[in-house]
């Protein structure tokens, strides 16, 4: 066997070593530290092809799937991605241990230790994420706190009885809820946020009596359906969600506002590929299901707040100063949200006036 295939078939048993490794350091990481922590490594296993010579061709292949790992986290396109992590680290780990038995330039003796120790590092905490990763997929598939009803537990216990003389507004939804500052849009106001980043309608629904009902709002304002799109739930699920959201807010006393979808661009992919969002949120399927949310409001009663005609470009698309992502409105978006939704919710208030009083 030649020196390369022997070198080649040492980079191929690294992917049966991988469970006798230690413990992985730290756990799972946001979306923008992973991103970070691989690009370090990818680096790292550049710096040492300079120092190590012979990985420039030993090591090629698996640095570049390491690099189309990269790539493919960066699309946002799959739903699922411990795939992609578990064949980055296998690649990272191969070329690690390549790196050890092959011989160095003596005349970078000392940036060979350093670059190998942080790579080794930067190996153990793509690890520790891998694992993290791993175990809190296997936690949603278990259904364990499926729809996370322990972030707001604490924060629901402080929560008093509602005062009769400043209506009670709690905000349900996903990560535009979730970021939407309410003390700064709504200076004084009794209104609650109670919304999760990455949740879809089903999740919303679960959490109805925990983060909503036991709090007593008059008003419930509900903003969700974008994730839903994203992951490939049916219309009818979307749809059956969202109707038993507004049932359960209107049989416990509240008045509901169903807000639209929010319009997607992808006017800032060139600042990532993560940022192309129409492929897995249709514009016309937002159209249709905003149509149908509009139509389900004026049968219920209920109110229905339109973000989307106010925040859409001549194309349809969402506007390109409203937002840094092509989703999540920036400080400009929520400018033109909260007058909005504050006429909805006064709109709301006064329609509980004139039908009854708790």
């Amino acid at each position: 066997m030649t020196r390369f295939g022997l070198l080649l078939q040492i980079g191929a048993l690294v992917v049966a070593q991988l469970a006798a490794q230690g413990q992985p350091a730290g756990g799972r990481l946001n979306g923008r530290d992973a991103a970070l922590l691989n690009e370090r490594i990818a680096g790292l296993m550049e710096a040492t092809t300079i120092v190590i010579p012979e990985l420039a061709r030993a090591g090629e292949p698996l640095l570049e799937n390491f690099r189309h790992g990269i790539r493919t986290l960066e699309t946002g396109q799959i739903r699922d991605n411990t795939g992609v992590l578990y064949t980055m680290l296998t690649n990272a780990r191969a070329y690690l241990q390549l790196s050890d038995v092959l011989p160095a330039s003596e005349e970078f003796g000392e940036d060979v230790r350093r670059q190998l120790s942080e790579l080794r590092d930067g190996i153990r905490r793509l690890d520790g994420h891998f694992r993290a990763t791993l175990e809190y997929r296997e936690r949603q598939a278990l259904g364990f706190d499926r729809d996370n009803l322990g972030r707001y537990e604490n924060p629901n216990s402080l929560v008093g009885p509602p005062d009769s003389s400043a209506p009670r507004v709690v905000f349900l939804g996903d990560s535009i809820t979730d970021a939407w500052d309410l003390n700064q849009y709504f200076p004084g106001k009794p209104y609650i946020n109670r919304g999760i980043s990455g949740q879809i309608t089903g999740q919303m629904l679960g959490r109805m009596k925990a983060d909503v009902i036991d709090l007593q709002p008059r008003v419930v304002v509900l903003l969700g359906g974008t994730n839903d799109l994203a992951r490939g739930v049916p219309n009818k699920a979307i749809r059956h969600n969202v109707e038993m959201i507004g049932t359960l807010a209107e049989a416990t006393g509240s008045r509901p506002i169903l807000g639209s979808i929010l319009p997607v661009s992808d006017y800032h992919v060139e600042a990532s590929p993560r940022f192309l969002r129409t492929p897995l949120r249709d514009p016309a399927r937002i159209l249709s299901l905003n149509d149908w949310i509009r139509g389900l409001c004026a049968s219920k009663g209920w109110v229905y707040v339109d973000y989307h005609s106010a925040m859409s470009d001549e194309s349809g698309r969402l506007r390109r100063d409203l937002a840094d992502d092509g989703l999540h409105p920036n400080t400009e978006g929520y400018k033109v949200m909260a007058p909005l939704v504050e006429g909805a919710i006064e709109s709301a208030l006064g329609g509980r006036r004139r039908r009854s009083r708790r």
